[in-house]
This record gives structure tokens, C-alpha cells and sequence, in this order.
């Protein structure tokens, strides 16, 4: 992509009128906005609404899916895969990672050198800026995707993986996020999709329940879920009966096992690990408020009509993944 005109960072304005804001003690003040700066986080929100499971989620399993912790590279394979390219092509590019989370691909940004801007709904932004830490080239905020707070197109590249099919509105979402990429710059996304696992398993009779459960107990439900599931899962791992190279006794187990297992991602991590996956993927999938699910021609045609460029679109990971450029400005 090349590196960015300016490496400085974005500065903050207000959400509601996008007017500059400034640095009071411990508040963004102008214009009559004020927000607060608590643990060296802005905060543009006053709760986590719909984000709360999320905030639990990341506080407890706050190092599960880091890279630099697992010795892992699959956060790094996923972001490459969705960006195009290498991570190190983002060095000093103004980087917007929104629903950034406990920081998987946040900590691959900025070591790769990106100015990165890291936002999120809950209060996931803190573990965020625990695992990232105080550097020059990163900040965070605790803000809503819907009402960022940055000047409309400043970001040279912005990313968003595994947030937006989480959120009220996905096409809000993407289009709010849109506007934040500058003329010649590119958005990342990734988003659920319809498949057949996804219509076919029995958890889906118990999601519409966890999911109004306050966050806390959910985490427990869901805990034992995995308490109960997990050996069993663990036992037919490595069962040799396949038919058409798919164990049939790990397939049959998930049609009516509630629990999340990708024993098949790391087979080569140990034990613990994979009951601590499982416990943190379990309560993803049941407890999230919203789950929306769209096809690959949707997001095509969402990107298509926002008016973007080099549309590309692809089944792989999660669901669907694409990125797009925003048409640079003719020359004067």
C-alpha cells in the first residue's frame, strides 16, 4: 500500500459533532462535549451496552488467542489472509482497528510498525492497552463503531474482524467504518455466514437462552458446559473411524455437543489449551447478543454501493472475507 503521507496520530474530535477536542486534566473537552480519560483510555461511551459479554469475555481469556502467548501464528495467518498482504506492509500506515478486542491482531500492527488507533465497545479496550502497553505508535478508546471519534477519512487502512456481524446493524456498522477510510486507502472486514453446521447443530436451540442471561452467569453456564463436553470431545480425537477422511465420531458428537471445539486448528497444542479455547469460543457463540449472518454477495454489494474500488470477496475463516479500496481523488 506504501506508507502513509503523515505517521502522526489521528487526533481525537467529538463523535456527535466532529469538532476538535483537547487534553483537560483528565477529560477531552470543546465545544461543550466532555469526555473522560480513565487508565490513559478515552471514553466516548458510559457503558458497554450490548458489548458487556464481550468485556467479560476478553477480561477472563484476556492472552488465549495472542499469538506472542501462544507461540501460535494463526492471528497472523487470518490477518495477512484478510489484508492481501504481509503485516509488515502496514509500517507507518494510520491503522483504525475497530471492536479491536483483547488485542490478537492489535499487537501484529504495532509491532509491524502501523500508527495503530485501537477501539472498542467494552471495556475489552483496557485488556487491549494491557497486552499492547504504553508505545508511541498506538492508541485506544473506548468508543461505539457507529460514532467513532476521528475526522472522517483519516485512516489509511481500517480493519474489522469478528465484530460487525456482533453489532445491531452490520451494514451501520460497515458504512460508519467506511467513512473513516481516506481517498486511495482500503477496508478490511470479515463476517459470518450461513452454513450448513451453522442449521444443523443443536446448540442453536440454547443460544436464544444464554444470551439473555446477565453476562456473569452465562460465563458460568457456559463454563459448565465445557466442564461436561470437553473430555468427551478430548476422547475421540483422534479416532481412525473416517468416512471420506471426516472422523465420524467427532462429527456426530458436534451435531448434539453445545460446545465449541477446533481441536483441528492446533492439533499439536496441549490439553489445557484447548479446554481454555473451548471455554472462550463456547461462550463467544452462545452468549453474543446479536449474530447476524449475511452471504458473500451481500457484503459485494454493500462494498459496491458505498462506491468501492477493487472489491474482493472470499469464503474462508469465519465466513466471508473482503477488502476494498476507496477511490484516491483525481489529481489536480
Amino acid at each position: 500500500m506504501g506508507q502513509a503521507a503523515n505517521t502522526v496520530c489521528v487526533p481525537f474530535v467529538d463523535p456527535a459533532s466532529g469538532r476538535p477536542l483537547r487534553r483537560v486534566d483528565d477529560r477531552l473537552e470543546g465545544d461543550g462535549a466532555s469526555y473522560p480519560v480513565a487508565d490513559g483510555i478515552p471514553r466516548f461511551v458510559s457503558v458497554e451496552s450490548y458489548a458487556a459479554g464481550f468485556g467479560l469475555e476478553w477480561t477472563i481469556h484476556s492472552q488465549t488467542q495472542l499469538d506472542s502467548r501462544t507461540g501460535r501464528t494463526v492471528s497472523r495467518t487470518r490477518l495477512e489472509r484478510c489484508l492481501g498482504m504481509p503485516v509488515s506492509e502496514t509500517q507507518g500506515l494510520r491503522v483504525l482497528e475497530v471492536g479491536c478486542g483483547a488485542g490478537r491482531f492489535t499487537e501484529l500492527l504495532v509491532e509491524a510498525g502501523a500508527i495503530v488507533h485501537a477501539v472498542d465497545l467494552s471495556r475489552a479496550i483496557e485488556v487491549n492497552r494491557a497486552n499492547v502497553g504504553a508505545v508511541d505508535n498506538y492508541v485506544a478508546a473506548q468508543a461505539d463503531l457507529r460514532r467513532l471519534p476521528f475526522p472522517y477519512e483519516s485512516f489509511d487502512l481500517v480493519i474489522g474482524l469478528g465484530v460487525f456481524q456482533h453489532t445491531p446493524s452490520p451494514e451501520e456498522s460497515i458504512e460508519a467504518a467506511w467513512r473513516m477510510v481516506r481517498p486511495g486507502g482500503m477496508l478490511v472486514l470479515d463476517h459470518y455466514t450461513w452454513t450448513l453446521s451453522r442449521l444443523t447443530k443443536l446448540d442453536s436451540l440454547l443460544r436464544p437462552i444464554v444470551k439473555r442471561l446477565p453476562p456473569l452467569t452465562a460465563k458460568r453456564f457456559t463454563d459448565g458446559v465445557v466442564a461436561v463436553f470437553f473430555p468427551l470431545h478430548w476422547h475421540v480425537r483422534n479416532n481412525r473411524w473416517r468416512i471420506g477422511g471426516v472422523p465420524v465420531l467427532q462429527m456426530l458428537l458436534s451435531r448434539v455437543s453445545p460446545m465449541s471445539w477446533n481441536y483441528a486448528v492446533s492439533p499439536h497444542m496441549h490439553r489445557a489449551y484447548h479446554c481454555e479455547s473451548s471455554r472462550l469460543d463456547t461462550f463467544d457463540h452462545l452468549a453474543d447478543r446479536y449474530k447476524r449472518l449475511r452471504t458473500p454477495r451481500q457484503i459485494r454489494s454493500l462494498l459496491v454501493r458505498l462506491g468501492a474500488s477493487d472489491v474482493t470477496v472470499q469464503r474462508d475463516g469465519n465466513g466471508v472475507e473482503a477488502r476494498c479500496r476507496k477511490p484516491a481523488l483525481p489529481a489536480s
